[in-house]
């Protein structure tokens, strides 16, 4: 992404995976510029080899990843990288071949790009793997850190898996900074009560997911940042797709009166999309989901640095 130095391993798609010339990897070794290419193998010494397009590279074990050499990071890490993207320093030539360095390049990273973050700045991230409690991102070079599930959306959602899928493109913004790892959340991102509800007006008809049965209604969600309140039904249960019409729009109270009109045949998926995404850049010092006019109930993360 422009203006980044230390993009996410593959946030740049194919045109991040150019074919460098010796030329470039030599100009890229003086300036340390990182890199990347597509890692395609991984020998039983562990180490990771390396399309160039020109040739190929080679990243020696102790090279692969800030904590192999000491034993702090587990092989797993650089054995999952194979057929993927990855960034790296270009160190120089050895016998004709291309030694590079994964290790320094998360180090410049961590060093020069993690360090000056604040809490609310607006970064790019690419999603590694889910697990029930958040998705693990990648930040930076392969430096990866944690969405936890709650900060994902305003929505409850069962399982990161309904909004993100591993190897997604996304952004994230700074909820906290500790000595050695920084918090991220995610829902700030995704727009206000207001910009959400925008999008819809009483005497719609509009599809949704059950995301909550309480003993008064059924919660609807309507958009990732968004739900609406409907009457409880028996045949319905959490993951169910529905059609809903919309009754009413309540700003006042931060609501949406729903009528659940009938269930859809399969679940609906509620993916995220980029035009989800309101923020994509820069820096948030408060952000507050509900809307001036409501005073029954307020929601809103302050980024304190």
């Amino acid at each position: 992404m422009e203006g980044h130095t230390y993009l996410p391993e593959g946030w740049g798609g194919p045109a991040c995976l150019t074919k460098h010339t010796p030329q470039q990897l030599e100009h890229a070794r003086k300036t340390g510029a990182v890199l990347y290419g597509r890692a395609i193998l991984c020998d039983p010494a562990l180490n990771l080899h390396v399309d160039l397009g020109c040739g190929r590279g080679i990243i020696p074990r102790d090279e692969t990843a800030l904590g192999i050499a000491e034993g702090k990071t587990r092989e797993i890490a650089v054995l999952s990288r194979v057929g993927k993207p990855i960034g790296f320093h270009v160190l120089g030539q050895e016998n004709g071949v291309w030694q590079l360095s994964r290790r320094s390049a998360q180090a410049a990273a961590a060093r020069e790009y993690l360090a000056k973050l604040q809490p609310g700045d607006v970064i790019p991230a690419r999603s590694t793997h889910l697990e029930p409690f958040g998705v693990f991102v990648d930040v930076g070079c392969g430096i990866i850190s944690m969405i936890g599930i709650e900060n994902l959306t305003v929505s409850r959602i069962p399982h990161p898996a309904e909004r993100v899928r591993p190897g997604q493109d996304l952004y994230a913004v700074v909820r906290a900074k500790m000595p050695s790892r920084i918090i991220l959340s995610h829902k700030e991102l995704l727009g206000t009560w207001e910009e959400n509800a925008a999008d819809f007006t009483p005497g719609m008809t509009v599809s949704g997911i059950v995301r909550r049965i309480e003993p008064y209604g059924v919660f609807v969600e309507l958009a990732p940042n968004l739900c609406g309140l409907a009457e409880r039904r028996d045949d319905l249960q959490v993951g169910d797709g529905v059609t809903v019409y919309v009754k009413a729009l309540l700003p006042q109270r931060m609501k949406i009166k729903l009528v659940i009109l009938d269930r859809q045949a399969g679940t609906v998926r509620r993916m995220l999309r980029g035009e989800d995404y309101r923020i994509t850049g820069g820096h948030l010092d408060l952000w507050q989901y509900h809307p001036e006019v409501c005073t029954e109930k307020q929601v809103m993360t302050r980024f304190d640095t």
